[in-house]
């Protein structure tokens, strides 16, 4: 059977009057979002759009463009989410996704831009168009280089939220329309007959506000937008007892703040989540004995750990890269994701690090989420992020961003850390350069990015 949205339209007729979309210009029911949608095929039918054309919407979360994006995957187009103001930037990832028609927000509508596309042959998006598939393109965040435009069958990433049980939750959507996670977000609470709950921005005041306005039951987010949260007392200046579930991923949690939100949180249930933009999310479970432990747990994932490497073979993988080597990242159908675990011998898996951001010192491998780890512990940090820098002598050497939690100098914090760190780290992995900043370096995505 060719696999379609339709089936999911179809479940929003159930749910009719129901919420599906809270945002500023008030509530819509999943009644108003079938008729939007089928307002947009209409639409796209009169502007003669073609199946299988790359088609960009320049907008990020919003009633409408959820709309627009369902009716693009029902006219098999190949959909690209942009939501960067930085014209260099949104010319690049056009360019890369062979987008010759651009759906920009203005207003309350859309505006159609027409543009050039580029005609490099490129066999991914050829053989999708072949398929006669639709097809998503998400970008990396090119935190450590060019970002990377991955295509996806989005008939298959539909198709995977196929049978979930009915949940009626109220949950934020964090994660920006262009991340796998925000997409996740959007279709596990669609799929399930929730309400989806849109801020008016990302920051944690604005969504804070949005909890406790609208009563939102799950905020999924980054354990440094949730450390930022905390640090700015929002949780004591907003009233977020509606919360019922806090889902965090996209980078390791410290077990200081793991151990700050059950004592601030005792009745909400804390929910790790994972996955990866190139194979979309994972279902996993929690570890019982409440710590960073989860297991796989995914009948369309497979796993196997390679030299302390995840590498994951999902049904939802990328088709590959448009403008990267995928034969880089993948072997033999394994994706390997760059993320670096500890393992049990019940199969349970932490996640430790990334490969890319290990720090060599002199041959001594450190990982910063574990020298972050003593450090959150220390009374004197607020924030704390942890990379390597060029050494003459040592090839590497550990450096530390500290927001201090009171007033301290450089050089008074750098004795600190070196007493507390003694007999807790080894020496080697203890930084010898102490910065003191405002706040630690984070992307759009509210994910720490580590200075090279």
């Amino acid at each position: 059977m060719r696999k379609s949205p339709e089936w999911l339209f179809d479940l929003f007729e159930t749910y009719g009057d129901e919420t599906a979309i809270v945002e500023k210009n008030g509530k819509f029911t999943y009644a108003q979002l079938l008729n939007k949608i089928d307002s947009y095929r209409r639409w796209l039918d009169e502007m003669e759009v073609a199946s299988g054309e790359s088609v960009a919407i320049h907008s990020d979360y919003s009633f409408d463009a959820i709309a627009l994006f369902f009716a693009l995957a029902a006219h098999r187009c190949i959909v690209v989410p942009i939501i960067s103001e930085i014209e260099g930037e949104i010319r690049k990832r056009l360019e890369i996704a062979q987008v010759n028609r651009i759906f920009e927000k203005s207003g309350k509508k859309f505006e159609v831009v027409l543009r050039e596309g580029n005609d490099e042959q490129m066999p991914f998006l050829e053989e999708l168009r072949a398929q006669g598939d639709a097809g998503l393109v998400l970008f990396s965040s090119g935190s450590t280089g060019e970002p990377k435009g991955m295509l996806h069958n989005l008939d298959n990433l539909i198709e995977s939220y196929r049978g979930r049980s009915r949940k009626n939750l109220n949950t934020l959507v964090f994660l920006t329309f262009d991340h796998i996670g925000g997409f996740d977000t959007m279709m596990r609470t669609l799929s399930m007959g929730g309400a989806l709950t849109i801020p008016e921005s990302r920051r944690p005041e604005k969504v804070c506000e949005a909890i406790q306005n609208f009563e939102v039951d799950v905020l999924p987010a980054s354990p440094t937008f949730i450390n930022l949260m905390l640090l700015g007392g929002m949780h004591e200046r907003y009233n977020l007892s509606s919360l019922k579930i806090l889902a965090f991923g996209a980078e390791p949690m410290p077990v200081p703040l793991l151990a700050r939100l059950r004592e601030l949180f005792p009745d909400v249930e804390l929910q790790q989540k994972f996955g990866t933009s190139e194979t979309s999310a994972i279902r996993i479970k929690n570890g019982s004995d409440g710590s960073l432990f989860f297991r796989i747990d995914d009948s369309k994932v497979r796993y196997k750990v390679v030299d302390g490497e995840l590498w994951l073979k999902s049904e939802t993988q990328m088709l590959g890269y448009l403008n990267a080597d995928t034969a880089t990242v993948i072997e033999e159908g394994w994706f390997r994701t760059g993320d670096l675990v500890e393992e049990r011998e019940d199969g349970c898996l932490k996640i430790v690090g990334r490969n890319k951001e290990v720090i060599n010192v002199g041959g001594e491998k450190v990982l910063p989420s574990e020298v972050e780890e003593v450090l959150h512990k220390m009374p004197e940090v607020a924030d704390v992020m942890v990379y390597g820098e060029p050494d003459a002598i040592m090839g590497q050497k550990v450096v530390a961003d500290i927001m201090p939690d009171g007033d301290y100098d450089r050089k008074e914090m750098k004795k600190l850390v070196r007493k507390f760190c003694k007999g807790v780290l080894e020496s080697y992995k203890i930084p010898g350069k102490i910065n003191l900043v405002d706040r630690t370096n984070f992307g759009g995505r509210f994910k720490k990015i580590r200075r090279k």
